[in-house]
């Protein structure tokens, strides 16, 4: 059950981001200094994945390519003089094997796990949506693979959500049989709040193993006429055979405008050079009549 290769989709639209992401990726708006997939690529390298599967479609070749070299940018920044900007565009360029296959219809997150399945072939491995950002002491997916390491099965994270937002998400039933961890029993894709079995909802953290595949490959379009992860997780929990971990850390959404817009303020409040600023033009908007 040790992970090394990670899928991290960034094929869909970006709707409910319109018409900020008419032309740019959603996973490319910036949150503070850098576009929100380097963020979760940088989560993934922290716990040793180092194989990074990009799933992906013919419109978002700048996620690819802000992970390859800039030889134009680098040489004019070189030329100016301007070596910490130089390292830090090369060092995004080295920080991980990029490996990129294409979705080319948008299907749902299931099809686009299933799409990478000749690059992980027969091993477990990890998914990581790539607007999904997990912020704590330890990598939220290391606090996933660390559970499906120890008891051999396959595990997805979750976080604790207000009751009147389950309908937004994957919802789990399950029970705790320790702190945090939970055998899960059902999944339901975005129900009715008053139907939701818990509050407890799945946020793009995922530890699989290659039987996933079978599961995907039989699916029946599901919500949104798309072929859901939730419906083969489903699956899985009919098997006992899926387990969940209650997240420690941060989570931003960056699909939700309050989320994206307290991210970016999250982080600028991190920098020493910022903050004060930041915090005394923020006083006085929301000072404002």
């Amino acid at each position: 059950m040790e992970a090394k290769k990670v899928i991290i989709p960034v094929a869909g639209w970006g709707t409910r981001s319109l018409p900020a992401t008419k032309n740019v990726p959603k996973e490319m708006l910036p949150v503070y200094r850098k576009p929100a997939v380097q963020y979760v690529v940088e989560e993934a390298i922290d716990a040793d994945l180092n194989d990074v599967v990009f799933v992906t479609n013919q419109q978002k070749r700048i996620i690819e390519d802000h992970f390859d070299y800039n030889l134009s940018l680098e040489a004019a920044l070189r030329r100016s003089g301007k070596e910490h900007l130089l390292k830090d565009v090369r060092q995004v360029a080295e920080m991980a094997n990029i490996i990129t296959v294409r979705q080319k219809e948008q299907l749902g997150l299931g099809h686009a796990v299933l799409c990478a399945r000749e690059v992980v072939k027969q091993e477990p491995f990890a998914v990581m949506v790539g607007d999904d950002l997990m912020f704590s002491k330890r990598p939220a997916i290391s606090q996933l693979m660390e559970v499906a390491k120890t008891e051999h099965m396959p595990v997805v994270g979750v976080v604790e959500v207000p009751g009147e937002r389950v309908s937004k998400y994957g919802i789990i039933q399950g029970e705790e049989f320790a702190p945090g961890l939970f055998r899960v029993r059902q999944v339901f894709e975005k129900p009715d709040p008053k139907d939701a079995p818990s509050r407890l909802a799945l946020v793009g953290r995922y530890v699989l193993t290659p039987e996933i595949f079978e599961y995907l490959e039989n699916l029946e379009p599901g919500y949104d006429l798309e072929y859901q992860l939730t419906d083969a997780l489903q699956a899985l929990a009919e098997n006992k055979r899926l387990l969940a971990v209650k997240l420690d850390g941060r989570r931003f959404d960056i699909g939700d405008w309050a989320d994206y817009l307290t991210g970016n303020i999250y982080f600028a409040l991190k920098d020493p050079e910022l903050k004060d600023e930041l915090r005394s033009m923020l006083g006085e908007l929301l000072n404002c009549k």
